[in-house]
């Protein structure tokens, strides 16, 4: 019995007309099709041995790839869920890509072959999975990579594009496992690499929702009605207050080039990314191919990333922020750069003089004001008040408590400060505004209300500063803080 498709050939064969008798002889069959052009993304197939990712986490960078040709790069990423420190005395349930928030930097080349193990650790709790955002394919890999705890998933994509991209967890509820933690970044270099720079840095921001307020203390659960209505407890660079500045400060050198991996995982808020004191010469606008020169702040999308690039010409602490400025300063969007070498007074001069309005302007050549003595035995300063002074205070009082002549009251040695110690609390819980008298002179200043602060914040930064800069005074305890705070706002009902 004959196929259908065998019939229909003939059928269609009998319905052709047959060729008039006169008619000229056929043309000459036409050459051979050449074969498909290949892909512009089609760099040739992987050549040798598999190659093992070098993974690194923030703020170090994998090194530059330097290969020529396509590789077949093995991803080896386990899923860690595990307690960890969300800022001083706070911790959080962290879900983590390679044990650290962000998560592993990954580093390929255009037209590698991506061959990825996700491994989820035997003693977690929850499925999660991986989507690339370099991935060309459904779910970024999402939909191959679901994974149990115990279990390992495996899969392997093309790296098409090249750019700086961000990968998160998406299993759900998606936006739950990207707030606690599961996000990073993954670079496809160009077959030419990058332009050569004298230090790389790997920073990524998150919003973080968590039941308790801002520096309430302990372990803190996951708030998921904060984060559907997008207002983050912390905004924090790194995974963790501090993750990024003091000890851990990133670090570079004057003269060099620093190109910064700069992503924001999310999962809610665009990022408005910034280093004070700085200009970027390069903005790769959400990591792709083409830049912006002479960039001061730059959006970075949730789920999104730029490569920013700077010069390091002048030695300091340069603050890197998210200039949303509120994040950064009441929720922890904060780190540094620190750059050591020389100065430049060609390019920055620091300070010059200091003159008073309408007296004739003088040039100075000593600090405006000079340091406090320092007590024989001072008591040991709170690292928290310490903190929160160098954070809140200092920018007007001084970094020496000396304050600004005619400006700014001085702490040190002030006998206005040290006369009431609750007098102090109720200032700093509810602000100041009008005329004081300071060591016999009269200040008029307008001191916005710090009641954001913890009541042991404000209990640290006024046991610190009546401890110090010539002050001797007893400690303030966090229950007298709070029985003025609860007093107001039983006033206020």
């Amino acid at each position: 019995m004959k196929s259908p498709l065998l019939l229909a050939a003939f059928a269609l064969a009998a319905c052709t007309p047959a060729a008039p008798a006169s008619a000229p002889p056929p043309a000459a069959a036409p050459a051979a099709k050449a074969a498909p052009a290949a892909q512009p993304e089609d760099f040739g197939p992987a050549q040798g041995a598999p190659i093992a990712a070098v993974l690194t986490d923030a703020p170090e960078v994998p090194p530059a790839l330097h290969r020529t040709a396509p590789a077949h790069v093995v991803v080896d990423l386990e899923v860690i869920e595990k307690v960890g420190r969300l800022a001083d005395g706070v911790e959080y349930t962290f879900w983590t890509f390679g044990g650290r928030v962000p998560g592993k930097f990954i580093r390929v080349r255009q037209g590698d072959t991506v061959e990825f193990h996700l491994k989820n650790a035997a003693g977690n709790k929850m499925p999660h999975n991986i989507d690339l955002h370099a991935v060309t394919g459904p779910g970024g890999g999402a939909a191959s990579s679901f994974t149990a705890p115990g279990h390992e998933s495996v899969f392997t994509f093309k790296a098409l594009n090249a750019g700086l991209f961000n990968y998160h967890c998406a299993t759900a509820p998606v936006g739950m496992h990207i707030a606690n933690g599961m996000y990073g970044l993954i670079l496809v270099e160009p077959p030419e690499g990058l332009p050569k720079v004298d230090r790389e840095l790997y920073v990524m921001q998150g919003d973080f929702y968590t039941q308790g307020g801002y520096h309430d203390r302990g372990l803190q659960p996951f708030d998921m009605q904060k984060a559907i209505d997008e207002k983050p407890t912390y905004v924090l660079f790194n995974g963790a207050e501090g993750a990024a500045s003091g000890a851990n400060a990133l670090q570079a050198k004057v003269g060099e080039k620093v190109r910064i991996f700069a992503g924001n995982g999310g999962p809610n808020l665009v990022s408005s990314f910034h280093v004070i004191g700085t200009v970027f010469d390069r903005v790769y606008t959400e990591g792709g191919a083409h830049f912006q020169e002479d960039v001061g702040t730059t959006l970075i999308p949730a789920g999104g990333a730029a490569i920013v690039e700077l010069n390091a010409r002048v030695p300091g602490d340069y603050a890197i922020v998210d200039h949303s400025i509120f994040r950064a300063f009441n929720k922890g969007a904060m780190g540094t750069l620190h750059v050591a070498g020389p100065e430049d007074k060609w390019v920055y001069s620091g300070k010059q003089a200091d003159n008073v309005l309408g007296a004739p302007p003088t040039e100075l050549s000593q600090p405006v004001v000079a340091a406090a003595p320092v007590p024989a035995a001072p008591p040991e300063p709170t690292a928290l008040g310490k903190q929160v002074f160098g954070s809140l205070c200092a920018s007007c009082h001084q970094a020496n408590g000396q304050g600004i002549p005619g400006a700014f009251p001085p702490l040190a040695g002030s006998d206005f400060l040290m006369a009431d110690k609750h007098r102090a609390i109720g200032i700093v819980l509810h602000g100041l505004n009008g005329p004081i008298q300071v060591n016999g002179k009269t200040f008029t200043n307008v001191m916005p209300p710090q009641s954001q602060l913890t009541d042991e914040e404000i209990a640290s930064v006024l046991t610190y500063v009546r401890s110090n800069f010539g002050n001797h005074g007893d400690a303030v305890k966090p229950a007298e803080v709070a029985k003025q705070r609860n007093a107001k706002q039983m006033a206020n009902r």
